[in-house]
């Protein structure tokens, strides 16, 4: 049965049946709790506080490597405009100081205009994945410890214009993680494809799909990810967004013409036509971001992050 664990300021917690009971370790980090596993699992059902008393950090400590999979879920490749049969297995890196807490605002800094969100199912790594790993399905549980609800928040305008990630999806704020990280039994790993994520701004449902919709699987994504970039414990995989993103591929010919276009004139009309698309998060906004399985048999909670313009 997963195990559900917390994080505040200075202490660790397990989660159970709305009850938050404090775990007798002195780990500061994620990878120090996951060496002390014993100590989380004798923790005792004796002591609790209700949880929504306490004011939950992200799970995953940092500093920490947080590498994500681009166009990794079938429905959101169709809406960028790929076929999800020829999507190759790609990977970018998010700092870590992008990592905040399930509660925490979402800042958009001044210079950013069309910001953007992203439900993500998050693997936290147990154990090092070294360079030349070949991860099977039945090796997970050998790898990965537990899971993380994530937001991989996007400044599309920055995405775009410069070509790149690692800057448009690095500022602070902008990968809020939990509120739980749920540590798995072995036999759980079988019942990833059930996992449900569901992403609503202002309790309008946005992106709802399952790890099912996924293009390559976790244990293929890390073999991918192992040929040139190790893990460790306490290291994070984001694997994919599903559709319902705020950006959608324009329409084939309006592609085209755009590509006869002088580069500053192309991206002055395309920006000026996203930023009269709703979608885009804006100031005041509520993301709720939740991930579990239809039984709730693993639930990994429910992240509410409001946005805040800076």
């Amino acid at each position: 049965m997963s195990v559900n664990v917390l994080r505040t300021d200075g202490a660790w917690w397990v989660e159970r049946d709305g009850l938050a009971h404090p775990v007798d370790t002195a780990a500061e980090t994620t990878a120090e709790l996951l060496a002390d596993r014993a100590a989380v699992m004798k923790t005792s059902a004796a002591e609790g506080v209700p949880v929504e008393e306490l004011a939950p950090l992200s799970p995953v400590t940092t500093p920490c490597r947080v590498v994500c999979q681009m166009v990794n879920y079938r429905s959101h490749a169709r809406d960028s405009g790929f076929d999800p049969d020829g999507v190759p297995i790609t990977f970018f890196r998010k700092a870590s100081g992008s990592v905040c807490g399930p509660n925490d605002p979402i800042v958009k800094p001044r210079h950013v205009r069309l910001l953007d969100y992203e439900i993500e199912l998050g693997l936290v790594m147990g154990a090092p994945l070294p360079i030349g790993a070949n991860v099977s399905d039945a090796d997970l549980p050998g790898y990965v410890a537990g899971l993380v609800v994530a937001d991989d928040v996007s400044a599309r305008d920055v995405q775009l214009s410069k070509t790149q990630f690692y800057e448009s999806k690095s500022y602070p704020t902008f990968t809020p993680l939990g509120p739980r990280l749920v540590l798995l039994e072995p036999a759980e790993f079988a019942r990833l494809a059930d996992l449900r994520l569901q992403l609503s701004v202002n309790q309008v449902l946005r992106q709802d799909r399952t790890v099912a919709d996924m293009i390559a699987g976790p244990a293929a994504a890390l073999t991918a990810l192992a040929r040139f970039q190790e893990l460790r414990p306490g290291d994070v995989l984001l694997t994919g967004t599903p559709g319902g993103t705020a950006l959608n591929a324009p329409p084939k010919p309006v592609e085209l013409i755009g590509s006869l276009l002088p580069p500053a004139l192309k991206w002055k009309i395309f920006f000026d036509r996203q930023a009269k698309v709703p979608a885009y998060l804006r100031d005041g906004d509520v993301v709720t971001a939740r991930i579990a399985t239809g039984d709730g048999a693993i639930d990994l909670g429910c992240q509410r992050t409001p946005v805040v313009y800076g």
